[in-house]
């Protein structure tokens, strides 16, 4: 029986949650990595590194990885300018100068002052964005300038925590402007796109952490993905997401990639459990069965909740085994009388 990597001939890989945080990889994953034959593509919604960088910062942590591995959304954004600014436009950086270098390579000048008559905006994470450079941007934007996010993830996964993202900083300029960017990041197609450019590939799988990025971009571009717990979202977020954030596959972390079991990860009903769900709650029974992995009551809820199409309700266990299962995973509510 093939793994799930073997069953898929690319990898498209988010980095920040899934492979890493900060500085640290995630459970497993350096020797999973190691292990594939798949090609493997980095894709990362984070515009403050060129892809060289990202390359270096995974080489230390342990990966093989080379910058034609990485696509990053800072190239997916310069793209984006190209393709509706004549060559030597003026375009205001917001980012790091990483960013700045993706523009410059495709025949843009960056700028970072209003004063330049910048015609577009590209809008990338940088820790040191502050006031100042949001008010530059604002003043162009206001005037007419093109907008680009590179991404508008709202928080960025780190070992200390959650931190603010892009995307909080797209929020400012948005309410400071009443403008909407383009985005050239995930959810957006663009950015898994220009991955696959890298190569013929015909069973390609998404993986990543977060079901408003990752997920709803792999569901925007018609592609499977399989979500890991290791950064941002929950097992309870799963279970409750919307359709256009609904993940094929379901698992702790990347060491998933090589279970022998592909249909015990794939997010469906499972004869371990028995879910019944009524204007109440959501009810979750052992029957006795093999439940697979500790995972699997997740996947037969989210399957049944998905199925029914119901809005968020309380989620118990009828039996010491079902409690069990779905308080490990901080989905139990007060029992329903």
């Amino acid at each position: 029986m093939n793994t799930l990597a073997q069953q898929h001939d690319c990898l498209l890989l988010d980095l920040d949650g899934t492979v890493f945080r900060g500085h640290e990889p995630t459970p497993g994953a350096v020797e999973t990595l190691a292990s594939l034959e798949s090609r493997i593509l980095f894709v990362t919604n984070n515009a403050s590194r060129s892809a060289g960088q990202v390359a270096d910062h995974l080489s230390e942590l342990g990966f093989s990885a080379a910058p034609e591995d990485v696509v990053t959304s800072a190239q997916s954004a310069a793209r984006l300018l190209a393709e509706q600014l004549p060559g030597g436009a003026k375009v205001l950086i917001v980012g790091t100068d990483s960013l700045a270098a993706e523009v410059r390579d495709v025949g843009l000048e960056p700028v970072r002052e209003w004063a330049e008559a910048p015609v577009a905006v590209v809008q990338g994470h940088n820790p040191e964005t502050g006031w100042q450079i949001l008010a530059e941007a604002a003043l162009a934007i206001r005037s007419g300038a093109l907008w680009v996010a590179a991404n508008v993830d709202k928080t960025l996964p780190s070992e200390r925590g959650l931190l603010p993202g892009n995307g909080s900083m797209v929020a400012a300029l948005r309410t400071a402007t009443d403008a909407e960017p383009q985005v050239a990041g995930k959810p957006a197609p663009v950015l898994m796109s220009d991955a696959l450019s890298r190569g013929q590939f015909d069973t390609p799988l998404v993986i990543g952490d977060r079901l408003d990025t990752d997920i709803a971009g792999a569901v925007a571009s018609k592609l499977p993905s399989m979500m890991v717990l290791s950064g941002v979202n929950s097992a309870d977020d799963v279970i409750w997401a919307t359709a256009e954030q609904r993940p094929d596959f379901l698992a702790e972390d990347l060491r998933a990639l090589t279970a022998q079991d592909v249909d015990l990860l794939r997010i469906a009903l499972h004869p371990g459990w028995e879910v019944g769900i009524t204007d109440r709650g959501v009810t979750v029974t052992s029957t006795g069965a093999d439940p697979g992995d500790a995972l699997s009551v997740v996947r037969a809820v989210a399957a049944a909740v998905w199925s029914a199409d119901v809005p968020r309700r309380p989620i118990v266990g009828a039996d010491d085994a079902a409690r069990q299962a779905v308080e490990r995973w901080t989905l139990m509510s007060p029992r329903i009388d």
